[in-house]
């Protein structure tokens, strides 16, 4: 289970944060909700490097979990378990998406993204942390490690590219959001379509599927997404037309690039990126697509476990 800490971001909009493991004072009035994330309006724990209750210096770093785009925060569930057995692991619905507030008129730019997780490492007094991101979750967090290296102490790159993708991309994407048979009757339907019969699934995958089904939310004509197409098109247009090189060389501390054999971030850019990183390490986690987290999450631990234990020693 997770309990949810508010924080507020950029331009005043509502962010929910999950803080996973044992909250500090149990309270058997919160509401459970899905997802095994439970709801209420606690405050930040021990912050990292403060004195244990028995006066010793607790040495694990704090850990930040950045969703990508369409994700929320329970996609990291089973990641932020484990961390949280040594370390402080809080996971954030960022801007648009999962429990965070959509406001129609929001920016949803780059500077607003890296605002919203600062803003979380600050208020939560989690930082200097270790910054793990997926795909849009891990551009905010080499930009933010760019930005404030006082409060980010080692960053992981999960399957993002630091090239710009071209116009075509979201035209295609534009495309896709089209061709969603919304609303899906059934959370099977959701399962199914993203799973198999979607036009961009090679071959059927069950996780994709999976993936998916925990952005829908039950409506009076069936499952839709959480989050606004419109909002998620904005969110891409920065990395879309832009390339962040500049920002991956300004990052000081140790970073892990890992990738997917199957994912969308190529080995020959990938290695670039370990080489522009001033303390770049790299991982492939076999068997993985873009999801890698979600594909091969044995994997996936074991590419990422030793370079967080490495951050402590």
């Amino acid at each position: 289970m997770a309990r949810r800490i508010d924080v507020t971001g950029a331009g005043g909009v509502r962010l929910a944060a999950w803080e996973f493991g044992d909250p500090p004072k149990p309270d058997p009035a919160r509401d459970t909700t899905e997802h095994g994330l439970r709801e209420n309006g606690g405050t930040a724990g021990r912050r990292a490097g403060q004195r244990t209750a028995q006066g010793a210096l607790d040495p694990s770093p704090g850990v930040l979990l950045l969703h990508g785009l369409m994700g929320r925060a329970s996609h990291w569930a089973s990641t932020a378990r484990w961390l949280s057995e040594r370390h402080r692991a809080v996971a954030l619905d960022q801007r648009g998406h999962g429990r965070s507030d959509k406001p129609p008129h929001a920016s949803f730019s780059r500077e607003a993204y890296v605002e919203d997780a600062e803003a979380a490492l600050e208020q939560l007094g989690l930082g200097p942390a270790v910054l793990i991101g997926h795909a849009m979750g891990a551009l905010t967090a080499w930009q933010l490690a760019a930005k404030r290296p006082d409060l980010v102490s080692g960053v992981i790159i999960c399957d993002m590219r630091a090239s710009a993708l071209g116009a075509a991309s979201q035209r295609e994407w534009a495309d896709w959001f089209k061709a969603w048979p919304v609303p899906f009757a059934t959370l099977a339907d959701v399962r199914k379509w993203f799973g198999e019969d979607d036009p961009w699934v090679e071959r059927p995958n069950p996780a994709r599927g999976e993936f998916y089904a925990e952005v829908m939310a039950e409506s009076p004509d069936g499952w839709r997404p959480v989050f606004e197409h419109e909002q998620m098109l904005k969110s891409r247009e920065p990395w879309v037309f832009d390339a962040h090189w500049e920002e991956l060389a300004q990052v000081r501390c140790p970073a892990l690039v890992v990738r997917g054999l199957d994912g969308e971030l190529g080995r020959a850019e990938a290695q670039e990126m370990v080489r522009v990183l001033p303390r770049g390490e790299y991982a492939e986690v076999a068997d993985a697509g873009h999801l890698v987290h979600y594909d091969q999450p044995d994997a996936w631990r074991a590419a990422i476990e030793p370079f967080i234990d490495g951050l402590t020693e």
